[in-house]
C-alpha cells in the first residue's frame, strides 16, 4: 500500500456510517504488511499534524481541548481525506468555514475517536480472529513500524496560554465564529 491507496481508502471509508468499522472490515481481509502499511502512513499524518498551533485551533473549536481530545480531533481530520487534511495543515483558520453540522461526530465535535485503532484492530483481527486489544501484537505492530522508519511525533512548547489573547490573535477567523460559541 502505498500513500495514494492510503488516501484512497480514507475517501472511501467516508461514505459510510462507521467510518472506522468500515476500515478495519476491509484491512482485515488484507495482508499484514498492508496493514502495516496503513497504519504507517496513519501514524505518520497524526504525527506530523501534532502541532501547538493545530491544538490551539482545536481548542477554539471546543472550547478546550485535552491530550485525548487531541489526539480523536486529528483522526477526524485524517479521516476527512487528503485535500481537507492538506488544507487544514497549511492554513488552520481553513476550518472556520470548512466545520458543519454534517462533518461533526454526534455530539458536535469534530472527533473520530474509533479511527485511531483501525491499524491494530485489523490487524488484531488477522493474528487471531477478533479484535480483542492484545499486548504481544501491539509491541509487535510497534516493532514492525519502527522497523519501518516511523519517526514519533517531535514535541514542541505551546506557543500560545489559554486565558490569553495568543488564540483571538493567532486564529481571528476561528475565534469569531467559535470564541465565544465553541462546538457542542
Amino acid at each position: 500500500m502505498d500513500k495514494k491507496e492510503f488516501w484512497r481508502l480514507i475517501e472511501e471509508s467516508k461514505k459510510f456510517e462507521n467510518q472506522a468499522e468500515w476500515l478495519t472490515e476491509v484491512l482485515s481481509h488484507r495482508e499484514s504488511n498492508e496493514i502495516l502499511e496503513f497504519e504507517f502512513y496513519f501514524e505518520s499524518f497524526m504525527n506530523e499534524s501534532y502541532q501547538s498551533r493545530l491544538w490551539g485551533a482545536a481548542y477554539i473549536l471546543m472550547g478546550g481541548c485535552s491530550d485525548d481530545a487531541f489526539d480523536y480531533f486529528r483522526g477526524w481530520l485524517i479521516g476527512q481525506g487528503e485535500e481537507i487534511y492538506q488544507k487544514v495543515i497549511e492554513n488552520h483558520e481553513y476550518l472556520a468555514t470548512y466545520i458543519h453540522e454534517e462533518n461533526l461526530d454526534e455530539e458536535g465535535y469534530p472527533q473520530n475517536e474509533e479511527i485511531l485503532s483501525v491499524g491494530l484492530d485489523a490487524y488484531t483481527f488477522k493474528k487471531t480472529g477478533d479484535t480483542e486489544w492484545d499486548d504481544d501484537i501491539h509491541d509487535e505492530m510497534l516493532e514492525k513500524l519502527d522497523k519501518k522508519g516511523l519517526k514519533p511525533a517531535v514535541d514542541f512548547e505551546f506557543d500560545w496560554e489559554e486565558d490569553t489573547d495568543d488564540l483571538q490573535n493567532m486564529f481571528p477567523k476561528l475565534w469569531a465564529r467559535f470564541g465565544e460559541n465553541p462546538l457542542g
